[in-house]
């Protein structure tokens, strides 16, 4: 935790603004004064020098457990923190030479900022770990045992945030190495991106029929078709092929004279690939069949809950006409308005009578109590010309 005081200091005094330097750290001072000031010398003094006269430590956990809310602070903050480190890392020069200078110290142990930011998310599970290791090896009866368990109670809490910001963080290292492998040349650092699988398969040439080593990474919403670049250290990938999964198709049995074949279909090109065995194969179809599906589901549910927000309103138009549903006349016998309450017409209502701006997602439709005249706002302005 003190490397992330050097990164802090250090980012600070080479003039990044405040404001980003609050939004990567978050409290992390607070955290780092807490341990540094109250909770470890409490723990030290205990073990060194009163242990053999007061064997406990459950006492100083439960009294200071409430204090590691403030690890709650830090996990809310994690995900916002990574996107300002990419960010700024990605556009500013400085904050990434500053970076990588101290990364290279020995106090850094030669790794990312990332990864240091990632320990104290770590800290509250190790603590509900060695709680938890700490009262199976407690006497049942042994003075500590309440306040022991009282602790683990309070600090369990606390780590099931820190366990799913952990799990958002393993994500992100592994688009990380993706985006490596590819050369920094596919933007897939997001974190609306899931690597589902990835491998090695056979391309099969429409040219020649011949087999061509290729590499695929399917995530949660495209294909990436790689071709396997030579380098000295390391794998790396050029993408040839971006497929979007939304539209995708899988066929199999391609090619009878062929083993282990199937076929990829995308709104951005087909594929023919052989699979090494049939059971890789059969492994490829089911997850890429199962990724297509759950795409759908998570289409069709937000496509429901973005057209229930428009036609909500709709639902409850009136089905009879009011009393302004009458045709009356002027003093010269023409027909001044004759007014028919029908869903089909208010929907091809898309004008605000006040103000003649169109209706969207946030300007909404509503009617006039009086006149049933469409507006934006549902007031009586509108209907104040005409004596209403």
């Amino acid at each position: 935790m003190f490397s992330l005081q050097v990164f802090c200091t250090k980012l600070t005094e080479a003039g990044i603004p405040q404001d980003v330097i609050t939004g990567i750290f978050s409290n992390i001072s607070s955290i780092y004064c807490f341990h540094d000031k109250f909770l470890l010398p409490e723990l030290k003094t205990r073990i060194t020098g009163e242990w053999d006269s007061n064997p406990r430590i459950g006492d100083i956990l439960q009294k200071l457990a409430p204090f590691m809310k403030m690890y709650g602070e830090y996990v809310k903050n994690f995900d916002r923190a990574m996107d300002l480190v990419n960010t700024w890392t990605q556009r500013s020069s400085q904050f990434k030479s500053v970076v990588q200078n101290i990364q290279k110290q020995d106090v850094c142990g030669n790794l990312t900022l990332q990864h240091h930011m990632l320990e104290p998310v770590q800290r509250i599970p190790r603590y509900e770990l060695l709680l938890k290791d700490y009262l199976k090896k407690l006497p049942d009866d042994a003075l500590d045992r309440k306040d022991a368990e009282k602790a683990l109670e309070l600090i369990s809490t606390a780590a099931n945030h820190s366990n799913a910001a952990i799990r958002k963080m393993e994500k992100m290292h592994k688009l990380l190495e993706v985006y490596e492998r590819l050369g920094g040349e596919e933007d897939i650092v997001n974190p609306a991106n899931e690597l589902i699988k990835e491998g090695h398969i056979k391309k099969m040439s429409a040219k020649n029929g011949t087999a061509q080593d290729r590499y695929l990474y399917l995530f949660n919403n495209m294909v990436l078709y790689c071709v396997p670049k030579l380098r000295l250290m390391g794998q790396k990938f050029s993408v040839r092929e971006r497929i979007d999964i939304a539209g995708m198709e899988v066929q199999e049995n391609v090619k009878q004279n062929l083993p282990h074949s199937f076929a990829i279909i995308g709104k951005q090109r087909s594929l023919e690939l052989q699979a090494r065995t049939a059971e890789e194969k059969e492994d490829w179809i089911q997850v890429i069949l199962a990724t297509i599906e759950r795409h759908k589901q998570n289409s069709e549910t937000f496509n429901k809950a973005f057209n229930s927000s428009f036609s909500r309103e709709d639902d409850h138009l009136p089905e009879s006409p009011g009393p302004w549903c009458s045709t009356s006349t002027d003093s010269d016998g023409e027909r001044l308005h004759e007014r028919k309450s029908s869903k089909k017409k208010e929907k091809e209502k898309q004008t605000c009578k006040g103000c003649n701006e169109n209706f969207n997602f946030t300007k909404r439709k509503h009617h006039c109590k009086s006149c049933g005249a469409v507006s934006q706002d549902g007031t009586r302005d509108i209907c104040a010309p005409f004596g209403i």
